[in-house]
């Protein structure tokens, strides 16, 4: 049998048409038009290609873009000035801070400066404090989007055997409690798992996020499965891979997402979708 497609690409540009559609009539409404700041410190290559994709998906959807691209040598209080300045901003709805930030910067005070109500990103202590109350008001852009690709498939959550390969804060605990609250019955693997192959081989939706390129083998999958694919790795040939070793595994899987074009035009259309639901905050519509 050979697995489905989970075409993350398609499903970000339909996002973002319907974002399109959203922004127009919120600002026909209430004259409002959704707002994202995007802040870059440094010269990262990666990072500014990646800001500039952002950018790019938020025109698309009918998002202004405040672009503030700073030195590497910008001083911790002066971000955190920028941050405070646009917490502030009216025209503001969502802020991203591009990661990683230079070494003499800290990340988590950065982050937490960022008002939880603009933190588009969803990594806020607060706004994980509320996902875990199962109250969310931004969820975390990648978790978020795999739930969507989930969704997509037709499969049902609800009563399904979902297994996370991975613990970060960023997507496996935040997916986990998505999942959960789907009515999914979840088991969070890592580095300290017993067995894991057997552990995996049990999932019915199988999300792996650890980092490692074809670290999940069609040895470790069930039959039918749902695998989502959240990694991105280099080959040493300089190919991008995901951490599912992919051919294999989508021979074996009933439904899988690709690497590139899975879950990264997925984590961009949640920032944008982040942003919009923001704005209808403000305009009192949701």
């Amino acid at each position: 049998m050979a697995a489905r497609l989970i075409d993350g690409k398609a499903l970000a540009q339909q996002v973002r048409e319907r974002l399109a559609t959203e922004s127009a009539e919120l600002f026909e409404k209430s004259g409002i038009r959704p707002g994202l700041a995007t802040i870059l410190v440094g010269d990262d290559p990666a990072s500014h290609v990646y800001v500039k994709n952002k950018q790019k998906a938020c025109e698309l959807a009918g998002i202004y873009v405040d672009d503030h691209k700073l030195p590497a040598a910008t001083t911790q209080s002066e971000l955190l000035a920028l941050i405070e300045k646009k917490n502030a901003d009216p025209k503001i709805h969502g802020i991203l801070v591009q990661l990683p930030l230079p070494k003499h910067i800290d990340s988590k005070v950065i982050l937490e400066a960022v008002s939880p109500l603009k933190d588009a990103d969803g990594f806020h202590p607060y706004n994980f404090g509320r996902l875990v109350e199962g109250h969310p008001v931004f969820e975390a852009c990648t978790p978020k989007g795999v739930i969507k690709m989930i969704e997509s498939t037709g499969v049902p959550i609800e009563g399904k055997r979902a297994v996370v390969v991975g613990r970060s804060n960023i997507v496996g605990k935040p997916l986990a409690l998505m999942l959960l609250q789907r009515n999914a019955t979840v088991t969070i693997c890592h580095s300290k798992t017993k067995d894991l192959p057997a552990v995996c081989r049990e999932a019915e939706l199988l999300l792996v996020a650890i980092g490692k390129a074809k670290f999940v083998t069609a040895d470790m999958v069930r039959e039918g499965a749902v695998v989502i694919d959240v990694g991105t790795n280099k080959t040493p040939e300089g190919k991008l891979c995901g951490d599912v070793d992919f051919e294999p595994v989508s021979r074996l899987a009933g439904w899988i997402s690709p690497v590139p074009g899975g879950v990264g035009p997925m984590t961009i259309a949640m920032l944008l979708e982040n942003t919009v639901e923001s704005a209808k905050r403000t305009a009192g519509l949701t």
